[in-house]
């Protein structure tokens, strides 16, 4: 059985092992395949007579897998599976999984790293203190930036899942109260600082708005000029999720016309980042490298996850499909 994993870098960077799937066949391990649909004949070349491929972001598309005869098995090495066209998969009987709960700690502890930021600019004030500002200060203490303590405020949570949840939890913790816009209504989770919110309210009270559902056709440019002018003046927002969440230029220009305090962004529309995109030179703009996902303990959690999605497919009881 030949194994194809087509992007395995980011996953394991060196620091992990990709030992577990020696025990199923003949595996093939690249660091990258072009993530640019142009490179679909390197894709193609990689997985020709592939039963199994392991995707992070490399494409896979109707064309591709059009010419993978052999292909059974697609393990998304990721919660989003966008990268794989699902339909042409269902049609060709091939199962695609994913790792829905690898990062649920990684991502929600990123997002008030985030947030942090934002409200006391913590490196910023670093960097003065070590240029010699305080120092020279006549006062015992300053600050470059406005302070914000978040004990009182709203924050919008939009999406709800097993992330947004823990979000969620943290926030309350802070002594923030929580509207939560999902698709899915658990009762059982509302509480005097937590309650379920429609969308328009959900954007017209809150302080603080972080996003944390799904890329889907019904939330790609959730965030745009229309969404953006129903929101408080001087809100803060943040997107640990998808890029695509977000219209980019309108974000930039709610951020340089004040409309929106702050943005602390883990994603961006197009990745790596394209010189061009108008939030670099946005005010207020926070952006860093998609990394919410990225700690040793959560990637060793879905290395796991991979390898036992695989086992369980095998063995006929497949876990974690999205392709049902």
């Amino acid at each position: 059985m030949k194994i194809v994993v087509l992007d395995g870098y980011t996953l394991n960077p060196g620091d992990l092992s990709w030992e577990g799937l020696d025990v199923f066949g003949d595996v093939h391990i690249y660091d990258r395949t072009s993530y640019d649909l142009k490179g679909k004949d390197l894709i193609i070349d990689r997985s020709r007579d592939a039963d199994i491929i392991f995707t992070n972001k490399t494409p896979l598309t109707r064309e591709i897998l059009d010419v993978l005869p052999n292909l059974k098995y697609i393990g998304v090495l990721a919660t989003g599976y966008d990268v794989v066209d699902i339909e042409t998969a269902i049609e060709k009987g091939i199962t695609v999984t994913n790792i829905p709960t690898y990062g649920t700690a990684a991502v929600a502890q990123m997002t008030f790293a985030l947030l942090l930021e934002m409200c006391h600019h913590v490196g910023a004030h670093s960097e003065a203190v070590f240029n010699g500002d305080w120092g020279n200060n006549l006062d015992w203490c300053f600050w470059n930036y406005p302070l914000i303590e978040l004990s009182g405020k709203t924050m919008g949570i939009i999406g709800y899942g097993r992330i947004g949840q823990n979000v969620g939890k943290i926030a309350q913790e802070f002594g923030l109260n929580v509207l939560a816009s999902d698709s899915f209504y658990n009762p059982s989770l509302e509480n005097d600082f937590m309650r379920y919110a429609e969308l328009d309210e959900l954007i017209a009270n809150s302080d603080i708005i972080s996003l944390h559902c799904p890329l889907s056709n019904s939330t790609k440019g959730i965030i745009n000029k229309d969404t953006i002018a129903k929101m408080k003046n001087n809100v803060m927002l943040i997107n640990t999720s998808r890029g695509q969440l977000i219209v980019d230029e309108d974000l930039a220009n709610a951020l340089n016309d004040g409309k929106i305090a702050g943005a602390a962004l883990d994603v961006v529309s197009h990745e790596p980042i394209k010189q061009n995109n108008p939030l670099l030179k946005a005010k207020n703009c926070i952006i860093t490298p998609h990394i919410s996902w990225a700690p040793k303990e959560s990637r060793a959690r879905l290395m796991n996850v991979a390898i036992d999605n695989l086992i369980s497919f095998l063995k006929g009881n497949p876990v974690n499909v999205v392709n049902k």
